[in-house]
């Protein structure tokens, strides 16, 4: 569970940031972000557990569609604020260059990325505990 003024390392940091910014370009790339991109990388990469990755997902996603859910997670200390706010700095330059690389793109090889993409999500989903 979070605390109010817990620290993230600086690893974390790095990690947050970077994510934020892949989320972004995957985000901006494919239409997705939340649930596929964050919260796994959140688990698997930074090493929050599924309510916390879950719950800083939406408050990186908070406006305009994820207020109520974040409220929820926020009431029981499921939400890290100074992650989901690393997470949104990427997001925001990470979309735009996953739009242009992706309007760069035919539309065969981002159909093709983004299905090896959500194998690779699921064969990790499947294969860690």
């Amino acid at each position: 569970m979070y605390k109010v003024g817990e620290t993230l390392s600086s690893l974390q940091i790095v990690s947050l940031a970077g994510l934020g910014l892949v989320a972004g370009v995957l985000a901006g790339m494919f239409g997705i972000g939340g649930g596929a991109i964050m919260v796994p990388a959140m688990m698997f990469i930074v090493g929050f557990g599924t309510k916390m990755a879950t719950g800083t997902s939406l408050a990186a996603l908070l406006l305009p569609f994820g207020l109520f859910g974040v409220l929820e997670y926020y009431k029981n200390g499921q939400v890290n604020i100074p992650a989901a706010l690393l997470l949104v700095v990427g997001l925001t330059v990470g979309s735009f260059f996953g739009a242009r690389l992706t309007l760069a793109l035919p539309d065969i090889v981002v159909k093709r990325a983004f299905g090896i993409f959500l194998i690779v999500i699921a064969l990790r989903y499947l294969t860690t505990r």
